[in-house]
């Protein structure tokens, strides 16, 4: 109940070429995210807050009108709301998303 593995997991398509594995408490999700290599994340919103971090690989990301390229140990922080997208490059790409209040349709 406390410990999970990776394996434990299948992993859910959220959108064609984006995986990914959750895990919850009762207030907030965790998502291991892997993006296939030229990946789009279309512009969406959702009224939680979002934190992650990107693992490895690089990814450009939109939040708001701002946009930026991450590479691995950077952070995004996306306010409830907020439009915001994401796209790959030539390569994969792994990001840790945490969410807050829990999103209940991640729950797979």
């Amino acid at each position: 109940m406390h410990f999970h593995t990776r394996a434990e997991r299948a992993p859910h398509e959220l959108v064609p070429g984006i995986n990914a594995r959750t895990y919850w408490g009762e207030n907030m999700l965790v998502a291991m995210v892997d993006l296939d290599a030229n990946a789009h994340l279309p512009r969406h919103n959702h009224p939680h807050e979002q934190v992650g971090t990107v693992i490895a690989g690089k990814i450009e990301f939109t939040i708001g009108n701002e946009t930026k390229i991450l590479q691995p140990g950077d952070v995004y922080v996306i306010p409830g709301g907020v439009e915001h997208e994401a796209r790959t490059f030539d390569a994969p790409v792994k990001v840790v998303d945490v969410f807050s209040p829990v999103r209940e349709e991640y729950k797979f």
